[in-house]
């Protein structure tokens, strides 16, 4: 009660924060006013002035090692000219340099010994100074930040009207800064995330600190999500830049090193995280000399969809893999036999289900709870479990063996309950693992070949049996290593054939296109060709769809999303969503969350989530809403958790004649022009919840009158991020939106995190049946929380690949720099010797 009475006297932190911002917006707009009554060519000039300022602190040429001692005098000469020119630009910050001696002695008559340790001085006098450039330049920049983003809206003013040419179509430029976008850009510049809805032109607000930073030389980068958008981006945006003077650069896949070291070399350079990361790793890695490196240093990064970049795509560490010399699966082989398995077991679930409804026939409710429950372990996703969940009284059966099995003095209890099965499934942790049943299945005449020996344990024995002579000891110690490398890689190619099998589906998890196992980002939807689960996993997916499996790869270079960002000596982010993850962004980014408020009022209409029993239910109930609101000519985006829903709503649509576009998320720009049609009239688009990011829905003629957009979605994401996400598509800059959410009991996210139960209780007590629907805002609430045990658990596991990647970051950092003074030395012995 109190911090509510205190946060309406003197507002939230945000509130206070965005308040001691408004100075600084006005003195923005102030210095814009008295620009417009200059010329055109002042703002250049302002930021040449400015460029060269920053200057001062950039690394001259030095001579040192071999290549000063064998230089020649017209060479000392030009080092000295050009120390003398750094010293003289430092000379305002630091009163003990002194070009002019320097310059003196380059046209004096001096022997040249005498001005080589003339530059071996300067070079010592350089380093002791170094330290404090940054602190320098970072005050100099908050001193000239209202001038600079006074320059960039004005050049924004001037383009008004004119028209630009963007992946080679032209578009009017009709953008100016408001003001919640010129607060969004101080956030930016002081290192935190600017949360903005979806149509407040984040953009837009990334050219204020992209353009104030590229002014210190250091070169920017600017990261989105595709490749599609990082060319949009950077051409759409750079003819803002360019009017003011700045260069602007573009990396893209298959570029060629020489060509990618001069995009670097730009002021401001835009690319995929993924692009920026493998190039990092190259660089590092892999290049053996100086030229095949590509990047310049990690100065300052700007991350659109900062949430998607930093949050969804760190559990997947960056990785450069080679193919290996010989192939060491054995998933053909194998396959038959898991298959079998697997077979096996779907049958004894097919019996478990049959034998708990005989059960509850003759009233033994217990015995009939634990075979569902039994079932639930073997096969969570058996058609004929989840049918029998739809009915009240088997539910509380199978929930009420599940807790009393949860309990410690039960542990043996359910070990022995998993003994019964061939393997059991744990999709929390996605994970499955063989029971005693299911290896003696799998090698009946062999118990001990699920048993990798103890190899330290082994070779003791060897070592002091006194009958081996030395060479019969080396042999036998041979044999044992033979063995565990055998069985090791037996049970490698077993697990994962049975991970395989029974957690990664085809059309949710992968697709299969043109004879290939292509992965689909499970946030995004994306179809990521060229990339490959780790481990084993992708060929053994591969070999369970008989397509052909590709040769095996070993890593050779790889670094965490998490570790690649740190590298930055400053990083903003903007996304429209970032605050229901700001622990996270704190705690592993230094990285405070800001939301800046909208330009114009939201009116977006958000109604109750409906839940039904079953998906079949909720379908229907999907398609009912989709055909009254087109009726009417109302645009619809329809948001889809995964492929296989957006197929099936898709068939679903097709049967009622209902006209409509699918995203498959595959090709970026025709992704981004589907997206921005999806506010036409009678428009009707189904996409994967976060396919179309950055790209604004527009409105069409007369659409507002109809409603505006409606979001529709056909399932709850487990993060509540991405529902915010797919929500922020409509009702952008102050237009009218509606939005709603179905779910069903059937849905992973209900079924696996403990929302069903709850909300199952609710619906017997008001004796709802088949086909009725469940709203009410307590309902949404508890879904919330089972979203928020996702996003703990997903939390974890990052921190966990991120915890494994510290140690070896300390290793690679040591690594790295001692690789990179080898390329840069003139003399590599210094370094042998040392």
């Amino acid at each position: 009660m109190f911090n509510w009475i205190l946060k309406k006297i003197i507002g939230s932190k945000n509130q206070r924060t965005i308040k001691r911002l408004q100075p600084v917006v006005a003195e923005i707009n102030r210095i814009e006013q008295q620009l417009q009554n200059e010329p055109e060519e002042a703002l250049r000039e302002r930021t040449a002035k400015w460029k060269d300022q920053f200057k001062a602190f950039h690394t001259p040429k030095f001579l040192s090692g071999v290549a000063l001692r064998i230089a020649e005098e017209e060479e000392v000469n030009e080092c000295l000219t050009s120390l003398a020119d750094s010293f003289n630009r430092l000379k305002v910050h630091f009163s003990n340099l002194d070009g002019a001696p320097l310059l003196a002695a380059a046209s004096s008559s001096q022997s040249l010994d005498e001005k080589k340790a003339l530059i071996e001085a300067s070079h010592q006098a350089w380093n002791e100074v170094k330290p404090k450039f940054t602190a320098i330049e970072q005050k100099m920049l908050e001193d000239i930040l209202p001038e600079c983003y006074a320059v960039v809206k004005n050049a924004a003013r001037r383009m008004v009207g004119r028209e630009v040419l963007v992946t080679d179509q032209p578009l009017p430029w009709n953008m100016v800064h408001f003001d919640v976008q010129l607060i969004g850009g101080v956030a930016l510049h002081r290192g935190m995330i600017a949360e903005m809805a979806t149509g407040e032109g984040k953009t837009l607000v990334g050219t204020l600190p992209v353009a104030l930073n590229a002014l210190t030389g250091r070169g920017v980068h600017v990261i989105t999500v595709n490749d599609y958008l990082a060319r949009r981006d950077s051409e759409w945006m750079g003819h803002l830049f360019k009017f003011i003077g700045l260069t602007v650069g573009c990396i893209q896949n298959d570029q060629d090193p020489q060509y990618r070291r001069e995009q670097y070399e730009c002021d401001i350079t835009y690319g995929t995280n993924s692009e920026f990361g493998f190039d990092y790793l190259r660089d590092n890695g892999m290049a053996s000399r100086k030229e095949q490196q590509v990047q310049r240093g990690h100065y300052f990064a700007i991350v659109d969809e900062v949430d998607s970049v930093l949050i969804d795509e760190a559990r997947t560490p960056l990785i450069i893999s080679g193919q290996v010399t010989v192939a060491t699966h054995q998933f053909d082989r194998y396959k038959p036999l898991v298959e079998n398995l697997v077979r096996r077991q779907n049958n004894l679930c097919a019996r478990l289900i049959t034998e708990a409804k005989e059960l509850l026939a003759k009233g033994d409710h217990e015995a009939a709870g634990r075979k569902l429950y039994q079932t639930y372990l073997g096969q969570p996703k058996n058609r004929a479990l989840m049918r029998a969940m739809e009915d009240p009284e088997m539910r509380k059966l199978k929930e009420k063996a599940e807790l009393s099995y949860a309990l410690n003095d039960q542990k043996v209890a359910l070990f022995k309950l998993k003994e019964e099965l061939y393997y059991a499934v744990d999709e929390k942790t996605h994970e499955s693992d063989l029971t005693e049943m299911g290896r003696t299945f799998l090698n009946p005449d062999d118990p001990d070949s699920f048993v990798l020996p103890d190899i330290g344990s082994a070779f003791a024995e060897i070592d002091v049996d006194a009958s081996l002579s030395v060479d019969a000891k080396a042999q036998k110690k041979q044999e044992v290593q033979e063995r565990l490398d055998h069985q090791g890689q037996k049970i490698h190619n077993i697990t994962q054939l049975l991970r395989a099998y029974c957690l990664y589906e085809k059309d949710v998890h992968y697709v299969v296109e043109e004879n290939k196992v292509v992965i689909v980002d499970e946030h995004t939807g994306r179809k990521m060709a060229g990339r490959r689960w780790s481990d084993g996993l992708h060929g053994a997916v591969e070999a369970k769809e008989g397509v052909q499996i590709d040769a095996e790869t070993q890593t050779l270079a790889t670094i965490t999303i998490q570790n690649y960002f740190r590298l930055y000596q400053k990083l903003g982010g903007m996304t429209g969503t970032a605050e229901t993850d700001a622990a996270e962004f704190h705690d592993i980014y230094s990285l405070d969350v800001l939301p800046i408020p909208t330009n114009q009022k939201v009116k977006r209409v958000d109604q109750n989530d409906s839940i039904y029993k079953t998906r079949r239910e909720k379908y229907n109930a999907v398609i009912d809403l989709i055909k009254e609101r087109h009726a009417k000519g109302q645009p619809l985006l329809v948001g889809t958790a995964s492929v296989d829903a957006s197929e099936t709503v898709s068939r679903m649509l097709k049967l009622n004649k209902i006209p409509h576009a699918v995203l498959n998320a595959k090709y970026h720009r025709q992704e981004a022009e589907i997206i921005a049609r999806a506010g036409q009239k009678d428009a009707v688009t189904i996409a994967t919840n976060m396919a179309g990011r950055g790209t604004d829905i527009k409105l069409g003629e007369g659409v507002a009158e109809l409603g505006g957009l409606m979001v529709i979605a056909s399932d709850r994401h487990e993060s509540r991020r991405v529902d915010r996400q797919l929500r922020g598509r409509c009702a952008r800059q102050g237009d009218p939106g509606e939005s709603k959410f179905f779910l069903s009991f059937e849905d992973d996210l209900m079924r696996r995190f403990g929302a069903a139960e709850r909300m199952t209780k609710i619906m017997d007590r008001f004796g709802m049946k088949e086909g009725e629907e469940l709203a009410h805002p307590w309902l949404n609430r508890s879904v919330e929380t089972a979203q928020k045990r996702v996003e703990q658990q997903h939390y974890v596991w990052r921190k966990r690949v991120l915890e494994y990647d510290d140690v070896m970051n300390q290793q690679r950092e040591v690594v790295y720099d001692y690789r990179n003074d080898v390329l840069d030395s003139s003399d590599t012995r210094l370094l042998i010797n040392e």
